[in-house]
C-alpha cells in the first residue's frame, strides 16, 4: 500500500464527492421545496445527520454560553446537540395545551410568545443569537402555514436573530387536505443571510441509520465555516454516492415511494387515532410525522412530572416504549409521544398491553380530541 501521497488524494477525492452530492441535493430541494429559483450547490452543506448540523451551526453562530430560542415541547436531543462544542444553551418558549387569549389551537406558537420569551431571556442576562423552528413539528405534528412562518421570520429579522428551520419531515405530511410549504418556496425571505434550512434523509426516506443531513444557506461565511467542521462530520463516499443516486431517481420517488409512504402513514395514523378514541384519550389530531401527541394525564394519580415518569416506567417495564413529555420539555405533565409507524401486529400488541394497564388505573373522564 502506497501511503506517500494520501494527503494529496484525500482532499481531492473528498471535494469531488461532496460537490457531486451537493449538486443533487440542490436539484432535489429545488424541486421538492418548490423553490422559485434553482438552488445553488455552493450554498449546500452536507454532514452525517441533522444532529451534527445542529452542533456545527451552534458552534459557528454562537459564542460559549450564548443561547438559542426554541418553542417547547421540542425534540429533546437538540439540547445535547447545541451544547456539544460550545456550551450553547436553549431558552424555551413554552407552549401550553390550554387555549388562551388569541390562540385558536393547543400548543400554538405566536409572535407574542416569542417576544415574551426573548424579553425574559434578556432579563436573565442571556445573549440570544438564534431561533430554532421545527416544521413539520416534532413531537406535535404541527404544520405551520406560510403566513405563520413569515411572521416568525419577521420577528427574527427585527431582533437580528439567525433562524434554523428544521424541515426533516417535509415529505411526511400524509393528509391530502394539509399542505406543507417549505421556507425555500417563499418568494423572498425576510432575512436570507440569517435563515438556514435543514433537511435529512433519515425520516422522509425511512432511513434512520443513514446519517445524511444537509443545510441550505445563502450566508457564504457560514457555509465556509461549516465546511471547516466537515472533517469531523463527513459522510462516507459510498454513502454519498447512494444518496445522490436516490435523490435523482425522481420517477421512482414520485410514482412509487412517496405516494405509497404517505398512504401507509395515513392508514397507520388512522388506526392509532381510532384506538385512542376508544380509550377516551385526548390527542392532537395532526397530519405530519410518525407520532401522535397524546394526553395521558388522566392516568396520573396527581399531575406531576414525577407521576408522569412513573407511568413511563410502567410502560417500559411491560415492554411498551413511549416518550414522556418531559423528554420534550413540555410544561404540562402527562403528555406522551406515541409512534405509530410500525407493523400493524406490533401496534395491536402494544395497545393491548397498554390497555390492560390503563384499565387498572382508569379515571373516568369525558372523551376529547384536540382539534
Amino acid at each position: 500500500e502506497n501511503k506517500l501521497c494520501f494527503d494529496l488524494l484525500q482532499k481531492r477525492v473528498r471535494d469531488i464527492m461532496i460537490y457531486f452530492l451537493r449538486e443533487e441535493v440542490a436539484k432535489f430541494l429545488s424541486d421538492y421545496c418548490h423553490s422559485p429559483k434553482p438552488l445553488k450547490p455552493k450554498n449546500v452543506v452536507v454532514m452525517n445527520g441533522c444532529g451534527s448540523l445542529f452542533s456545527a451551526l451552534a458552534a459557528t453562530l454562537c459564542d460559549p454560553e450564548d443561547a438559542i430560542l426554541i418553542p417547547s415541547p421540542f425534540y429533546g436531543v437538540i439540547t445535547e446537540d447545541v451544547d456539544l462544542y460550545s456550551s450553547v444553551k436553549l431558552h424555551h418558549v413554552p407552549l401550553y395545551s390550554q387555549v388562551v387569549r388569541s390562540d385558536v389551537r393547543p400548543f400554538q406558537l405566536t409572535v407574542e410568545k416569542l417576544e415574551n420569551s426573548l424579553k425574559e431571556a434578556k432579563k436573565e442576562g442571556l445573549n440570544i443569537k438564534a431561533l430554532i423552528l421545527l416544521n413539520p413539528h416534532n413531537p406535535l405534528g404541527e404544520v405551520y402555514s406560510s403566513e405563520e412562518m413569515i411572521s416568525f421570520l419577521e420577528f427574527a429579522k427585527m431582533h437580528k436573530l439567525h433562524v434554523l428551520v428544521d424541515e426533516i419531515y417535509m415529505l411526511s405530511v400524509f393528509n391530502k387536505t394539509d399542505t406543507f410549504r417549505s421556507v425555500l418556496s417563499l418568494d423572498g425571505l425576510p432575512d436570507p443571510q440569517r435563515t438556514h434550512i435543514m433537511w435529512g434523509v433519515s425520516k422522509d426516506f425511512a432511513m434512520s441509520g443513514m446519517r445524511v443531513g444537509m443545510v441550505y444557506s445563502e450566508n457564504r461565511d457560514l457555509v465556509q465555516a461549516l465546511d471547516q467542521l466537515g472533517c469531523f462530520h463527513g459522510v462516507p463516499g459510498p454513502t454519498q454516492y447512494q444518496m445522490a443516486q436516490l435523490l435523482r431517481d425522481r420517477d421512482w420517488l414520485n410514482s412509487e415511494f412517496l405516494p405509497e409512504n404517505r398512504q401507509r402513514l395515513r392508514e397507520a395514523h388512522s388506526f392509532m387515532t381510532e384506538e385512542l378514541k376508544k380509550l377516551d384519550i385526548p390527542f392532537l389530531h395532526r397530519s405530519a410525522g410518525f407520532f401522535i401527541w397524546a394526553d395521558l394525564s388522566k392516568y396520573l394519580s396527581e399531575k406531576t412530572f414525577a407521576e408522569e415518569l412513573s407511568l413511563w416506567r410502567c410502560f417500559l417495564k411491560h415492554k411498551v416504549l413511549l416518550s414522556c413529555g418531559q423528554a420534550f420539555s413540555c410544561v404540562s405533565p402527562g403528555w406522551f409521544r406515541i409512534i405509530f409507524t410500525d407493523q400493524l401486529h406490533k401496534l395491536k400488541l402494544g395497545l393491548s398491553i397498554a390497555h390492560f394497564h390503563f384499565s387498572s388505573c382508569l379515571l373516568v373522564v369525558s372523551p376529547m380530541e384536540w382539534d
